[in-house]
């Protein structure tokens, strides 16, 4: 989440409308680029909200140098699938019209200690043109 954000913030200093979408469920990707706020969560927003009366601006937060933030959000550990979160946040904010937001770089922060194959979706063919993969030394990044 720290390489993340620096990325975001390095990438719109130098001008760039820059989204960066977080997809843990501990909704903790965005927190430094929000000055510690923890935003309501994309699944949250969702269950709270409804279907038919979500906007984009409900989950939508802006942070520093102007960065969008997103936070998907999940169940709690061992409770339910947290891949199934993320493909319901993104069918939520594609349905909302996040591609009409004409993004210049859009960041997943996507946690790299799962095997859930949900966690893969940012890197289909329709949510990203390139993917770099950024992991640690530890043995659980690898």
């Amino acid at each position: 989440s720290t390489i993340s954000a620096n990325l975001s913030a390095a990438l719109a200093k130098r001008g760039r409308r820059v989204l960066q979408i977080g997809c843990d469920p501990k909704h903790d990707s965005t927190r430094l680029l929000l000055h510690g706020e923890r935003p309501v969560t994309a699944l949250d927003y969702l269950k709270e909200t409804g279907p038919d009366k979500c906007e984009l601006s409900g989950v939508l937060r802006e942070g520093a140098f102007g960065i969008h933030c997103l936070e998907a959000g999940g169940p709690e550990p061992g409770v339910g699938c947290a891949g199934r979160g993320i493909l319901t946040t993104f069918e939520l904010i594609g349905r909302l019209g996040i591609k009409s937001r004409n993004y210049d770089a859009i960041l997943y922060d996507v946690l790299g200690d799962v095997v859930c194959g949900g966690f893969a979706v940012p890197i289909r063919r329709e949510y990203a043109k390139k993917v770099y993969i950024v992991t640690s030394g530890e043995f659980m990044a690898l």
